[in-house]
């Protein structure tokens, strides 16, 4: 096993600086896929980096090569002006970028700042969306080229999902087959989309960090950019209200108006926002396999996750009513 210290030295001299300048290492918890360590110089600055399992460990297929997508996202935040680590050297086995400052958002923070820091938020996911990519689809290429239309490109990423379910015989709350067949009902929607918007795509709280070196809490960094893909920006809105409604995210909303954002909630949208719902569940549900979770972790997902599944898929039902069944 290669040492944390000597492997971060090397790193650090193949990005061109001083490896004798390490002076801590840290490793760095919450998530469930890569190595992460924090990286502290001799003056203070902070770098993370961030190391992909080994090809033999089992993932997801659009989990191939995320540190590709992850540093297509970073470059992209760094044109928007929106706080986000900066990319600082990355090959095929590790990215190594800037630290952004503050913590996880958690529930230490005031009503009021709360209501501030999502409106914040909004204008940032704003500034994100006006970004646009060469074609539809994951930047990493893990499921193919990029495709030319957001209807094939989804076709294609939501198709890997249940590929995965059916492989690891992921426990599900309806056959994948029925969850298949909701879904595919709902594709026509997709159409609406024609031009390919930088879209996160995991956006919860976790991967959003609060600033408070100057007294009041700001939007700190926008990270883990790992699952981004060229897409509809409605999608972003399943993880900013994950396991929840993103209509009733007033302050959010209302700034993401604000800086030129669109959110409109009309039939077509509604169906395409359900579906990336599906989506986004059926993924969580299927990773706790590979991930190999442990019982409580597996106990949520089928507590929590499913229903907000089933909730997504019976809403393209309803949406279509008596279409689904001709």
């Amino acid at each position: 096993m290669v040492d944390s210290w000597e492997r971060a030295r090397h790193i650090l001299e193949a990005a061109g600086s001083d490896p004798g300048r390490l002076a801590h290492l840290r490793p760095l918890t919450g998530g469930t896929y890569n190595t992460v360590e924090e990286l502290r110089l001799t003056d203070g600055t902070r770098y993370v980096l961030k190391i992909p399992p080994a090809a033999t460990v089992p993932g997801l297929r659009h989990e191939r090569r995320l540190l590709v997508s992850e540093a297509a996202f970073y470059r992209s935040a760094a044109r928007a002006g929106v706080p986000a680590p900066r990319l600082v050297f990355m090959d095929d086995d590790f990215l190594l970028m800037t630290a952004c400052p503050g913590d996880p958002w958690d529930d230490s923070l005031t009503a009021a700042e709360q209501t501030a820091l999502r409106a914040e938020l909004g204008r940032q996911v704003a500034r994100l969306h006006r970004v646009t990519g060469p074609g539809f689809g994951y930047p990493s290429g893990a499921l193919g080229p990029l495709a030319p239309d957001w209807r094939t490109a989804f076709t294609i990423m939501f198709e890997a999902v249940l590929d995965d379910a059916r492989r690891y015989e992921a426990w599900l709350p309806r056959p994948v087959d029925a969850v298949a067949r909701t879904a595919r009902s709902a594709y026509g929607a997709l159409d609406e989309v024609t031009v390919p918007c930088l879209v996160h795509f995991d956006l919860w709280r976790g991967n959003i960090l609060v600033d408070r070196a100057d007294g009041a809490a700001r939007v700190g960094g926008l990270i883990d950019g790992e699952r981004m893909f060229w897409g509809d920006p409605l999608a972003e809105f399943v993880s900013l209200a994950l396991l929840g409604d993103i209509k009733e995210d007033e302050a959010f909303l209302s700034g993401y108006r604000e800086s030129g954002g669109r959110a409109d909630f009309d039939t077509p949208a509604r169906l395409r926002l359900a579906l990336y719902r599906a989506c986004l569940y059926l993924i969580m549900l299927t990773e706790t396999v590979p991930r190999e979770s442990g019982e409580d972790q597996v106990r949520w997902v089928r507590e929590t996750v499913a229903p907000e599944l089933v909730a997504a898929l019976d809403e393209i039902e309803e949406l279509l009513g008596d279409d689904l069944t001709a």
